[in-house]
């Protein structure tokens, strides 16, 4: 169901930015993928299901926000770009650094979300 996959984007974000912290990069590999399919099938799903992923703007997990932002950036570009904005603005490099980097490709159409 389309509340399996969200939980599942949730948890999966969530290890993520685990394996991201211990520097476990084949683990954080093997994630991004299964993450990838989950919103794959979101979108598949009738009416472009990542848009539920909005829930998560406000999570108290950074990589969590940082992850619907760019899972919705393509179906809710102005409020994707506050995250982004906010992310970037904040102390954690790690992720401050990916939002800036999002921003930038987005303002020189260099990235164009699908």
């Amino acid at each position: 169901s389309v509340e399996e996959l969200v939980d599942l984007f949730l948890g999966l974000s969530i290890e993520m930015d685990e394996a991201q912290r211990y520097d476990e990069l084949a683990r954080y590999n093997r994630l991004f993928q299964r993450n990838r399919a989950v919103l794959d099938e979101l979108k598949r799903r009738e009416g472009d299901q990542r848009r539920v992923l909005t829930r998560f703007y406000d999570h108290p997990n950074l990589k969590v926000r940082l992850d619907a932002a760019h899972a919705t950036l393509a179906i809710e570009p102005e409020q994707a770009r506050r995250i982004f904005e906010a992310i970037a603005q904040s102390d954690r490099r790690d992720y401050s650094g990916d939002a800036g980097m999002t921003l930038w490709n987005l303002d020189r159409g260099v990235y164009k979300p699908t």
